[in-house]
């Protein structure tokens, strides 16, 4: 696969997921199992946290070494440069009120979760992008395989999201296709950002260190304070605890045997 089909398809692997999960919409009256959405959950933690380590961090660390200086420094400074921003989203996200008057009280929930995913989403799309900026800089350090297998991680995780988004819309009242419509659209911000970042590709390759372990940042908050505990928290732990093993240990072999 030549690095243009690969760039395609991992711009919209993500948003496929989201326009999936947002399909369910229309043939779903409840929501997904437990047991389903734990796995999805669990499945997608494993395969973001070892593309966290493998397909960024540990690129980070070696693009650094290779300037013979602190090697560990811009991972360090990445990674909580990422985790801060997550957490300025999330307080930003849990202070909103409903005092403008442009959210309904009853609403308020579901207008904070289309807000939040939407939001969570980008620097998710510019973790995508920050890899393919790699790869078309042609680093040694940063696989095709890495990248796209990252991107199938988040498109996992979307899937479960986008269902989150259009099912409670439709529950309070909204259309099946405007339902629909929203979860899609809380998706479009993960292919926006990762373009973005490959259109200044140029400019930020010398910050590719920083840059690389900085999505690795936001994914290891995104994957420890959002997926894992909706995993642990809807039945038993083993079928979470197996299910990240086998997307953490598929990602590893494959970004370290293709790599």
């Amino acid at each position: 696969m030549s690095i243009s089909e690969g760039l395609f398809l991992g711009l919209l692997m993500p948003f496929v997921g989201t326009s999936l999960g947002s399909a369910c919409v229309f043939f779903m009256k409840g929501g997904f199992s437990p047991t389903l959405q734990k796995c999805l959950n669990g499945f997608a933690s494993g395969v973001m946290t070892a593309a966290s380590i493998w397909s960024l961090i540990i690129p980070a660390t070696e693009m650094a070494s290779a300037k013979g200086r602190l090697a560990f420094l811009p991972a360090l400074m990445g990674v909580w440069a990422g985790v801060v921003l997550m957490l300025v989203i999330d307080r930003l996200i849990s202070e909103k009120s409903v005092s403008s008057g442009l959210i309904k009280e009853d609403s308020h929930q579901t207008a904070m979760l289309v807000l939040a995913v939407t939001i969570h989403n980008i620097p998710e799309g510019m973790a995508v992008g920050v890899l393919f900026s790699a790869c078309l800089s042609k680093s040694p350090s940063v696989t095709l395989a890495g990248a796209l297998m990252l991107a199938f991680g988040i498109a996992v995780q979307n899937f479960p999201e986008g269902a989150v988004i259009s099912m409670p819309l439709r529950a309070d009242g909204m259309k099946r296709n405007k339902s629909f419509l929203f979860g899609v659209m809380s998706g479009i911000t993960e292919p926006i950002a990762a373009g973005i970042t490959i259109l200044f590709s140029g400019i930020i390759t010398p910050l590719l260190p920083y840059l690389l372990s900085f999505a690795a940042g936001a994914m290891i908050y995104v994957v420890v304070d959002r997926l894992i505990p909706e995993s642990a928290s809807l039945g038993k732990s083993l079928p979470p605890s197996v299910v990240f093993c086998l997307g953490f240990t598929m990602m590893m072999a494959l970004d370290v045997a293709l790599g």
